[in-house]
């Protein structure tokens, strides 16, 4: 782990602190969700839910997921085997990598790529296949070449990451995308790990569809997704790992050497909301797509190019119109030149030459706040 340093999140986020700059980088919101999920944990508290939990989940979790997979998406799972509550996302992917790629095996993943995968391939041991996005000049968004995707493929394949809607670049992969990555997966035997954190966040009624609802994938694909992105309390770290029962049984077996539990109030908490706050997701997501359209037009009127947003709360935007070709440099520089800070997207490549041009901004943030940064970016330009 020695080339792997402090997190570009952790690093933007004290440079904005530091420079006192709109901090556009680092993807959390700045409003909390909604305020009946709030009050019931503070009730499950308060009522004594403080000790361990049991160790695969709330029971009442478990089955509220089980319940909302089946609704949303016609996926039915057992809540009892297969369904594994973990502390965030992030510890469910990390559990899912270790249990299941052994040392050489090689893991495909498409860059840019959230920067625990790469992390957690190498604590594995495993070895990364990277599979670059790149913008469609039709469609805008970032997609990949289907050529590249199979010459990814190999004889030590075991694993295939699929991030859909796409940290960092917004692309939510349509069903024919999905049906080539299928493909690979039913052809190869490969086991497909599908990081869904940001299934709720999608625009334009654009639709989620998760790989496991496809023909021949159920018993292949392990899914994640998160509490924090559902319903905007990323601090409580709280997600859950869903899928076949060996796939779950092998999750489960490390994580409990890992984290063990998750706290139980919040998850009662949640278990609720799941069931009662449609409506609430649903108000969430029409606020955020005026949220990206507000930045879009704002980075644009700055000189920015910024590509499409199909989903997530992140915006890709090329600096080459403004005349920069390091994107590391310049996210470096805006916050002290500037005041604002954003993410370096080269620093989720493998091959960083694909991203050194482009930066990831967070409209996740109040209207007021976008406007401030897309004022001071304005005044930078002009300058």
């Amino acid at each position: 782990m020695r080339s792997y340093g402090e997190t570009v999140f952790a690093e933007m986020t004290r440079l904005a602190v530091e420079t006192e700059s709109v901090n556009l980088g680092q993807g959390f919101p700045d409003t909390d969700g909604p305020r009946s999920l709030l009050e019931a944990a503070i009730g499950h508290i308060l009522e004594g839910v403080n000790q361990y939990p049991p160790g695969p989940g709330r029971p009442e979790l478990c089955a509220a997921v089980s319940r909302y997979r089946s609704r949303e998406y016609g996926i039915d799972l057992d809540p009892d085997t297969e369904v594994y509550v973990t502390v965030g996302a992030t510890a469910g992917i990390a559990a899912a990598l270790l249990a299941l790629v052994e040392r050489g095996d090689e893991v495909v993943v498409f860059e840019p790529m959230y920067d625990s995968y790469a992390a957690m391939i190498s604590l594995a041991g495993g070895v990364r296949r990277p599979v670059p996005l790149r913008p469609d000049p039709e469609r805008g968004a970032f997609t990949f070449d289907p050529d590249e995707l199979r010459a990814a493929v190999g004889p030590r394949t075991r694993m295939v990451i699929v991030n859909t809607p796409h940290n960092p670049t917004g692309t939510v992969f349509t069903a024919d995308e999905l049906e080539i990555i299928a493909d690979l997966c039913r052809e190869h035997d490969l086991i497909a790990l599908t990081d869904e954190v940001y299934e709720f966040l999608t625009f334009d009624g654009r639709p989620h569809l998760p790989l496991a609802s496809l023909p021949g994938m159920g018993e292949r694909t392990l899914s994640v997704s998160s509490v924090g992105k559902i319903f905007a309390v990323t601090g409580w770290k709280l997600g859950w790992v869903t899928g076949p029962e060996p796939l779950v049984r092998a999750v489960r077996t490390v994580n409990q050497f890992l984290t063990f539990s998750a706290n139980g109030a919040l998850q009662l908490a949640v278990a609720d909301a799941l069931d009662t706050e449609r409506a609430w997701i649903e108000a969430q997501r029409a606020s955020l797509q005026d949220k990206r359209d507000r930045l879009a037009a704002g980075l644009a009127d700055a000189g920015f190019g910024v590509h499409t947003c199909e989903g997530t709360y992140f915006l890709m935007a090329d600096i080459g119109p403004l005349g920069h070709d390091d994107g590391v440099q310049l996210a470096l520089a805006l916050p002290r030149e500037a005041g604002v800070a954003a993410v370096p997207a080269q620093v989720f490549y493998d091959h960083q030459e694909e991203g050194a041009h482009l930066l990831r901004f967070a409209f996740c943030k109040r209207d007021g706040v976008l406007d401030e940064a897309v004022r001071r970016l304005k005044a930078w330009h002009r300058s």
